[in-house]
């Protein structure tokens, strides 16, 4: 069997493991890879929306909401309104953030490290050369798609199941 077939597991695999092992380790720290990612990506693209923080973190709105919530109420960060739009509102990292993010990225240094172990400074260059062009096509290739299938929805794959009045209903069996 031609082994790239396996390449889509493979990446997925990889990544769950990889949040298991980070999450393990910032046990410590009282705070899910959620919280860690929301921080780390609002050190990067401080000011943000936070629509827009959602989508970079491929977080719910929703659950965003509640993660700025408590990291708000924790001191670590603050929402300002948008000047440019009063419905939005803008993110900023407070100083108190700063020893949680030290923490966030020295923890992840060191897994990352290990992770890495036996994978030569060369090799570990290419590994991120290869993965960056793979995430350029990945990027190009869904801007290219249709809307449809952009959302995952193709009308010739994708079939629901309707009750008599025509609604959507679940397919899952209930026990009896």
């Amino acid at each position: 069997m031609d082994p790239l077939r396996n390449l889509g597991f493979l990446l997925k695999s990889v990544s769950r493991l990889w949040v298991r092992l980070f999450e393990q380790r910032a046990s410590q720290l009282a705070m899910t890879l959620s919280h860690a990612k929301v921080l780390v990506y609002l050190e990067r693209h401080e000011g943000t929306t936070q629509a827009r923080l959602a989508e970079i973190t491929d977080t719910d709105p929703m659950t965003l909401v509640r993660l700025l919530d408590r990291m708000e109420k924790d001191g670590w960060l603050e929402r300002r309104p948008d000047p440019a739009d009063r419905r939005a509102y803008r993110v900023f990292l407070k100083p108190a953030a700063d020893p949680v993010l030290a923490e966030i990225h020295r923890i992840a240094d060191k897994a990352r490290a290990e992770v890495l172990a036996g994978i030569s400074a060369e090799e570990r260059v290419q590994l991120m050369h290869l993965l960056d062009r793979i995430q350029q096509n990945l990027h190009a290739l869904l801007a290219a798609a249709p809307d449809s299938a952009r959302a995952g929805t193709s009308a010739s794959v994708t079939t629901r199941a309707r009750d008599a009045r025509g609604k959507p209903h679940s397919r899952r069996k209930r026990a009896s």
